[in-house]
């Protein structure tokens, strides 16, 4: 099934807020979200997060980790689509400092992400993101 025109729209416009987020730049990834309190963020660096305070906060925290990126590619695996949800897997790649890092560093993240239609626009009500982007070892998900 191909993406409808607003969709596909709002698609677009969350892969330039995400550009803008491994600037070092939140605020056009928050205005994405959507503001309803059952909203939920996960991302490599934390637990997961629930509600528009909490999601918002942990971006803007979580933005300071990158400065000097830019995007490189956003590979669709998958979309699914409702006339309620649209769900949108993909692989991101990214140049970006990170942390203390002098240097761009190459960052591949796994992303699911979740939109929902409101106000006549598509919001984002789920992100989760994590570096797993290649086969792992099983002893990968032992805690140690």
């Amino acid at each position: 099934m191909a993406m409808p025109t607003d969709l596909a729209a709002a698609v677009d416009e969350s892969h330039a807020a995400l550009a803008e987020f491994v600037k070092g730049n939140p605020e056009p990834l928050k205005r994405m979200y959507s503001q309803r309190d059952d909203v939920s963020l996960g991302n490599p660096f934390g637990p997961f997060q629930r509600g528009w305070k909490d999601c918002t906060e942990w971006m803007a925290r979580t933005a300071t980790v990158y400065s000097e990126g830019r995007a490189i590619a956003f590979d669709t695996v998958a979309t699914h689509m409702t006339s309620d949800l649209a769900c949108l897997v993909e692989v991101e790649r990214y140049a970006a400092k990170v942390g203390r890092g002098t240097e761009p560093s190459a960052v591949t993240l796994r992303v699911t992400t979740i939109f929902r239609p409101e106000d006549g626009t598509w919001k984002i009500v789920h992100r989760h993101s994590d570096p797993i982007a290649h086969a792992q070892p099983p002893e990968s998900v032992v805690q140690r």
